[in-house]
């Protein structure tokens, strides 16, 4: 039992690893591809995207592995309480997007051509909402290489799609092509689904009684993913704002806007995934690190070994990457990107994101331990204090230096409030 953690992490580094380079390949296709107003269109309606795909998830794949691996019910019981309940969200939330696709369109987005996109939106989530529930199912048993191959696989047929369908497509129009887009990931999503069945248990069998709703699995669950959702629809919230206040605050003091403009989408565009390479070690390590603790929530010594492990590791891998990006950063940037934008940028915040590697395992080790409603009260601390700092260094005319300090501050907030919980919790 000991290796199976170890396991567990390593076969998802690898096939994270895959996955992010193959995602990094179906962004270049997508954008020589697409025409400029395709990509900005789609860029418009990528936080609406976000936020609704985060509504769609609920936190389930968290959820349903720590009760799974907490061997509190049976897998079948769990599986089979929630999907009805994440029909009938799903049905709400296809409603309510409907309804009020009109208003985000042309009152919030500002964009009339939206309004299709984001009522294809809502047809991408029940499937989103069904692969995360399996996902769940199989995380909770730590079984990391399915959602490996279906996530490998699910890629490979987004970059089939794209090469194949996107030039016939572009002809009848930005609205239409940035609609199938969206749609086209159903098609991923089912490809994705279809891979974990295959994995399904031979003796899994589905009896009468195992179709009955338990009310104690659906609390159990919903007690872990509402909070973690809420996380995620917080920082959603905030990154939503993040343009908005600094567009402000810049004009007010005599930017113009196409500084805003550019300086901020070479912020996003270069800068952060630059930062972030490693991410795909981190998210992999966080979600073997789940089931982990869960399984021995109550043997502080363990779960003190396995945290101790991660944040080792993950502080490595971070400090490595960043060394090796803030030397040879023009190289890389051009490698990639085909752009020198954000050297400055990226120079400044390295030596600060070594640190940001640490915020996962010490998240997923609370989440694991049933305090994700206090992961859930930190990202609302750290989101506010960031847009305060924000507003009010970008008021002293530093240009994006007020962003890139906000950002640094988030990053020390959190860690400083999540380790000192962890250091009560195992205390006690």
């Amino acid at each position: 039992m000991k290796n199976k953690f170890i396991k567990s992490t390593l076969i998802l580094i690898v096939g994270s690893l895959l996955t992010k380079v193959l995602g990094f390949v179906i962004k270049i296709f997508f954008t020589r591809i697409a025409t400029e107003d395709d990509i900005n269109l789609y860029s418009i309606i990528m936080p609406t995207y976000s936020l609704l795909i985060t509504f769609a998830q609920l936190g389930y794949t968290l959820a349903i592995s720590n009760v799974i691996a907490s061997n509190k019910k049976s897998s079948k019981k769990v599986l089979f309480s929630i999907i009805p309940v994440s029909i009938i969200i799903n049905i709400l939330l296809i409603s309510l997007i409907f309804f009020i696709a009109p208003f985000i369109s042309n009152n919030l987005l500002k964009n009339p051509d939206t309004y299709f996109p984001i009522i294809s939106i809502a047809f991408v989530l029940p499937f989103v909402s069904l692969s995360s529930i399996i996902r769940g199912y199989f995380f909770g048993k730590q079984k990391m290489f399915p959602h490996t191959l279906s996530n490998i696989i699910e890629q490979i047929a987004r970059l089939l799609i794209i090469v194949i369908f996107l030039p016939k497509i572009l002809k009848f129009g930005t609205v239409f092509t940035v609609s199938l887009y969206i749609l086209f990931n159903i098609i991923s999503e089912i490809i994705s689904i279809i891979v974990f069945l295959l994995f399904a248990p031979k003796n899994f069998v589905i009896k009468k009684n195992d179709l009955r709703v338990d009310i104690n699995v659906v609390k159990d669950i919903m007690e872990i993913a509402i909070p973690t959702t809420s996380s995620r629809i917080i920082g959603n919230i905030g990154y939503f704002f993040e343009p908005i206040i600094l567009t402000f605050t810049l004009s007010l003091v005599g930017y113009s806007s196409n500084f805003i403009l550019d300086e901020y989408g070479t912020y996003n565009a270069y800068v952060l995934p630059m930062l972030t390479i490693p991410s795909f070690f981190v998210l992999a390590l966080n979600t073997a690190l789940v089931p982990e603790i869960s399984k021995y929530h109550s043997d502080k010594n363990t779960i003190k070994k396995r945290l101790i492990q991660s944040l080792i590791i993950s502080f490595l891998i971070g400090l490595i990457s960043n060394i090796v990006v803030f030397i040879f950063v023009e190289y890389l940037l051009n490698i990639i990107f085909n752009t020198i934008k954000g050297v400055t940028y990226i120079r400044f915040l390295a030596p600060f994101f070594i640190f940001l590697y640490l915020e996962g395992p010490l998240q997923s080790t609370l989440q694991a331990l049933n305090y994700a409603k206090y992961t859930m009260k930190v990202t609302i601390i750290s989101t506010i204090v960031k847009l305060i700092v924000l507003f009010t260094l970008s008021l002293l005319k530093i240009g994006l230096y007020g962003l890139l300090i906000s950002e640094i501050v988030n990053i020390f907030l959190v860690l400083y409030l999540n380790f000192n919980k962890i250091k009560k919790i195992l205390k006690n």
